[in-house]
């Protein structure tokens, strides 16, 4: 057994397709294959059901996988403790971040971080909450940019920023007749929201103390321009972090930005990370620099 059959059976396990997983690995199929079905005999038991159509983990492979991902990520920290060791501000640094947040902090946070860092190789992933977390705790990726806390006790945090609430809503609605919106204000039968999955959604729904029922179905957004878009189209009204908030949209003449005056009406944007990961005096860096330029419109956590 090495640490190649180890990456192999991860990647199987999180495609269950031989020929995804295979260029994921940047290999052939049939060298995969084969190094799978190897390290199957070697260890006399089956970790994966193969038919015709998919790929599926036995429960004995369920356990050996999730042993060589924490493997695999123990041979991560080993790299980046020697990174460390020669440059604390070197070597590579792979960065999620959900996609209410990356279009707006990303750009500003590399171009710092190139000047700050110049040796430092950063690699970015966008992707729901959900499968960042997966990404963390595999050890598929370094640190991610969230809105929400981690519940898994084995994931930390370095709090960034607190984000308000803002509401868009079309020219001549009524809510232009409010001087001061809060949520109570809204009207939750016009509230378009993204569709599962995204964090914000659900920030969105808590803040409006809204349920499934309360819903509009009529739109499932998978991004924020979108529903401004659809609030332009007098299709309802939409809620937006204070980062989103683009002068192009503000600008329009067909929909109005108010900022919601409710306490509770923010996120919480964090800087998650493995406990585990050993490189702390990075993070410490990469939080300052993404810190360093944000706007009034949010409220910096002091550390």
């Amino acid at each position: 057994m090495n640490v190649r059959d180890l990456i192999y059976i991860k990647a199987l396990a999180k495609f269950r397709h031989f020929g995804h997983a295979a260029q994921a690995c940047h290999v052939s199929q049939p060298a995969l294959s084969t190094q799978v079905k190897k390290l199957e005999d070697e260890l006399g038991i089956v970790l994966f059901e193969r038919d015709n159509r998919s790929v599926r983990v036995t429960d004995a492979g369920r356990d050996i996988v999730a042993l060589a991902e924490d493997a695999l990520a123990v041979i991560e920290n080993i790299k980046s403790a020697a990174e460390t060791a020669r440059d604390p501000l070197s070597g590579h640094l792979r960065i999620g971040s959900i996609p209410t947040i990356a279009p707006y902090v990303l750009p500003e946070f590399v171009a710092h971080a190139r000047g700050a860092m110049p040796d430092l190789k950063l690699q970015f992933r966008e992707d729901i909450t959900e499968r960042l977390n997966e990404a963390l705790l595999s050890g598929d990726i370094d640190a991610a940019v969230l809105a929400t806390a981690p519940e898994d006790p084995k994931l930390d945090v370095i709090e960034l920023y607190d984000e308000p609430f803002w509401v868009i809503f079309p020219q001549h609605h009524k809510l232009q007749d409010v001087r001061l919106i809060r949520t109570q204000d809204l009207p939750v039968d016009e509230l378009l929201l993204l569709a599962e999955g995204h964090c914000f959604r659900d920030q969105a729904m808590d803040v409006c103390r809204l349920d499934s029922a309360n819903e509009n179905y009529a739109v499932r957004a998978t991004s924020l321009e979108t529903l401004i878009n659809m609030v332009a189209a007098r299709q309802g009204v939409t809620l937006v972090p204070a980062m989103a908030l683009n002068p192009r949209w503000t600008g329009m003449a067909d929909v109005q930005a108010e900022k919601l005056n409710d306490k509770s009406a923010y996120r919480r944007i964090y800087l998650t990370y493995r406990k585990t990961f050993p490189r702390k005096a990075l993070l410490d860096k990469v939080a300052d620099i993404f810190c360093a330029d944000l706007p009034s419109s949010v409220r910096v956590i002091k550390r």
